[in-house]
């Protein structure tokens, strides 16, 4: 029996306020589409993300792949759909990247620099902050990286941005679909940065909703969510946030993302 409404959150991806209004506009026309009454909330950091993924009333709340795909499988919450971007590295499916980021004054300039660079990371069990940079690293420098000077956690993409346009770091990996909806709608966030490089495409963070949410509800958001953009508030709604639609996703393609978290590990042999 439900007890209190499910609740909606984008804290991934709520960057600003104004990032947040478009969210929030989103899942208030998921919620009308879908008959199911959602409460929307903030979540704000620096509230823990892993504290909103272990809530029981969670509706439609987006998680990072990598600490879904490292839970007993028994005890993920229900997935719902992930957004497909309209960005040339999202390949039109449910994915996203990391893009690398330096300063553009920095002193790195090349890949090649990236080896000595003091790197900023957002927390560890971040597949677009941490993992996404080390697998990178461990395709271009296994074992000839030195142990370097890091600095984290820095929380998430604003930490990272934040710590390279004060020279705290010299490079840091942010989500790539983070970085599309500051270049649309905070520009001046990202005044002074550049991408050096951007990693493998891997499945997006997707929309959960808890395992005890009743069947029909979830089902009923599911559906909302993935026919978002056959109509045209909805895709009006989605264009205003980057995205094409939202996707259905198979739990178990998420099993990549540990697997490439421990493979570049071993390869780098080097923690941070």
């Amino acid at each position: 029996m439900v007890i209190s409404k499910p609740i909606a959150c984008s804290r991934m991806y709520n960057l600003s306020p104004r990032i947040r209004g478009l969210w929030d506009a989103l899942f208030a026309l998921v919620s009308l589409r879908s008959g199911v009454e959602l409460e929307i909330i903030a979540h704000a950091a620096p509230a823990p993300l892993s504290a909103l993924w272990a809530r029981p009333d969670m509706g439609a709340v987006f998680m990072c792949g990598y600490p879904f795909s490292r839970m007993p499988e028994g005890l993920r919450p229900a997935a719902l759909a992930a957004p497909v971007s309209s960005e040339a590295w999202s390949l039109d499916q449910p994915f996203y990247a990391s893009h690398i980021l330096v300063a553009s004054t920095g002193p790195v300039n090349a890949v090649a620099d990236l080896a000595a660079a003091r790197w900023g990371w957002t927390v560890r069990d971040s597949q677009s902050g941490y993992h996404a940079a080390r697998s990178y690293l461990a395709g271009r420098f296994a074992g000839t990286m030195k142990q370097s000077t890091t600095v984290g956690p820095l929380l998430n993409p604003s930490g990272i941005v934040a710590a390279l346009k004060d020279g705290r770091i010299d490079a840091g990996a942010i989500d790539a679909y983070a970085f599309q909806l500051l270049s649309m709608h905070e520009r001046d966030a990202i005044d002074g940065l550049r991408i050096l490089a951007t990693t493998d495409p891997l499945p997006a963070p997707l929309l959960v909703a808890a395992q005890t949410l009743p069947a029909d509800i979830a089902t009923a958001l599911q559906r909302s969510l993935v026919t978002l953009h056959e109509t045209p508030e909805g895709a009006a709604a989605l264009e205003r946030l980057g995205l094409r639609r939202f996707s259905s996703v198979a739990p178990s393609a998420y099993d990549v993302l540990p697997q490439r978290a421990d493979d570049a590990d071993r390869r780098l042999g080097i923690s941070w």
